[in-house]
């Protein structure tokens, strides 16, 4: 049976409700939403080559190859009062846009600093370039197969 709020008003539908002349149970719900603690992602796809140097001899990942790294990027806050959001996701794209331009389609060893791009040296590598534009960079997750990848929280370095 579907709740229409009246009939049932401990259902979500009455907590989910638009203004209410109550002004107790508007105040409690905005102090539950507003100031909480959130972690948003955005998740970025990048096709990019490379080559594990370090690797023992004839392992496979020492030859050429690429991937599909699936990147999310998480970002941990506050509720803004006003906007009902940790951070605005177009923001998280835009601070990130630079960077995804040096690594998609582009040989990763290539890259200062990725000369061997392991996952968890491409993680790393991330939080340090998006940490710079994303203060509130709470994690890095890379997927470097379906079934693979790294979870960074970052250090001190």
């Amino acid at each position: 049976m579907r709740c229409s709020g009246a009939q049932e008003p401990e259902c979500i539908c009455e907590y989910m409700r638009t203004p209410s002349t109550d002004a107790a149970q508007d105040t409690e719900r905005s102090n539950f939403e507003i100031g909480s603690i959130m972690d948003i992602f955005r998740i970025f796809t990048i096709e990019a080559a490379h080559r594990l140097p370090n690797v023992p001899a004839g392992h496979k990942c020492a030859r050429l190859h690429g991937h599909s790294f699936r990147i999310e990027l998480h970002v941990a806050g506050e509720v803004d009062a006003n906007s009902g959001w940790v951070m605005d996701f177009a923001d998280v794209k835009a601070a990130f846009q630079p960077i995804y331009d040096r690594l998609d389609h582009h040989y990763l060893n290539e890259i200062p600093g990725l000369e061997n791009p392991t996952s968890e040296n491409l993680a790393r590598w991330l939080w340090r370039e998006t940490k710079i534009k994303l203060p509130a960079l709470s994690k890095i997750v890379v997927h470097e197969t379906c079934t693979s990848g790294c979870v960074y929280v970052g250090d001190n370095s």
